[in-house]
């Protein structure tokens, strides 16, 4: 009976054969993320791609609708230039229940912090200065008429699963006073096409200095702060295994400041700070989230979102443990909290 990886392998080559595309050899690429394979197609001459094969879909999608909100996802980034191109798409299948995206392989080192926290910076300027596309040809991304509501509504919705992710009354308590530091509207809410999805891991360096965002399943128009946010906080920085580090206030604000002179504006500093508290407590609710259900079968239907440790190597869930465990201790939300009222008074 084959393994696990020779049957995804062998499900690739069935579709890969199914449509025309050639290839010389399949090579399994490290497991080291909750929601896809990855598989490196290797075609010769500089021309190879990498399967993103979905695990489950984070947006919480049936299969054929997250293979088209991916698609859309790397389509429109791509216009940026820091992300890979789309080649091609592989429709769910019986070989492959969740499709398949094939991408770009790109060729460059994992980031160093805060070394390549400006190349970073470039690339997300690259994303959000793309034109607004009229209203109606938004979708199928997410974009959400208010979006500072709707990063309020998804963060509350998480919350929900703190009751159930067996925490300490204190941290519980810690993290509800958290949220209602959010404040009701901000006073510059323009969307832009953001990622959603930028911790550092997520980025590879080529040997130019370009950053190239390789994981692009979230993009929605949305508030370019939260992108800046995900990439700098410390949930963020020191959750990838490969490029974790613990940034100084300077190098934040570093960064910071290279977003806005690459992207030409100087955004509302109290914008910033808002999006920067709620992706922080979005990513605290999603480890409470992910506490909570990751002991859950696998779900035998592959439908929508699956946060079952059984889908992932075990040493990559023992990491996300320890992660989790780790941002949901009161020391590290008291550190955080301390590092967004000194930024409130420095950018």
């Amino acid at each position: 009976m084959p393994t696990p990886i020779e049957a995804r392998l062998e499900a690739l080559a069935t579709e890969l054969k199914r449509a025309g595309i050639t290839y010389h050899e399949l090579t399994p690429m490290a497991d080291t993320g909750l929601a896809h394979d990855h598989v490196w197609i290797h075609r010769g001459e500089g021309d190879d791609w990498v399967a993103r094969l979905p695990k489950q879909s984070q947006m919480n999608l049936p299969p054929e609708e997250n293979i088209a909100y991916q698609t859309a996802c790397y389509q429109r980034a791509s216009q940026g230039g820091h992300t890979p191109t789309l080649y091609d798409t592989l429709a769910p299948s019986e070989a492959l229940p969740r499709g398949g995206l094939l991408v770009e392989a790109i060729r460059g080192r994992l980031a160093k912090l805060p070394e390549d926290l400006h190349a970073i910076a470039d690339a997300l300027a690259s994303l959000h200065s793309q034109p607004l596309p009229s209203e109606a040809l938004r979708a199928p991304l997410l974009a959400p008429e208010d979006p500072w509501q709707a990063m309020k509504d998804e963060v509350r919705q998480q919350a929900n699963w703190l009751g159930d992710a067996q925490l300490s009354s204190k941290v519980t308590q810690r993290i509800k006073q958290e949220l209602d530091l959010l404040p009701p509207r901000l006073s510059e809410a323009t969307p832009r096409l953001i990622s959603f999805d930028t911790h550092p891991g997520n980025f590879l360096i080529r040997d130019d200095g370009r950053a190239v965002l390789v994981d692009l399943e979230k993009c929605r128009y949305g508030l370019p702060g939260i992108d800046l946010a995900h990439t700098s906080l410390y949930t963020s920085t020191t959750w990838d295994v490969s490029s974790q580090a613990v940034l100084s206030l300077s190098d934040v604000i570093s960064f910071y400041r290279r977003w806005q002179t690459t992207v030409g504006e100087t955004p509302d500093i109290d914008t910033l700070i808002a999006c920067r508290r709620a992706t922080w407590l979005w990513s605290l609710t999603w480890c409470a989230k992910w506490r909570a259900q990751h002991l859950n079968a696998v779900d035998a239907q592959q439908r929508g979102e699956d946060w079952s440790a059984e889908l992932t190597d075990p040493a990559v869930i023992d990491h996300v443990r320890d992660r989790v465990e780790h941002y949901l201790s009161l020391s590290i939300i008291d550190h955080v909290h301390s590092e967004l009222q000194c930024l409130q008074v420095s950018l």
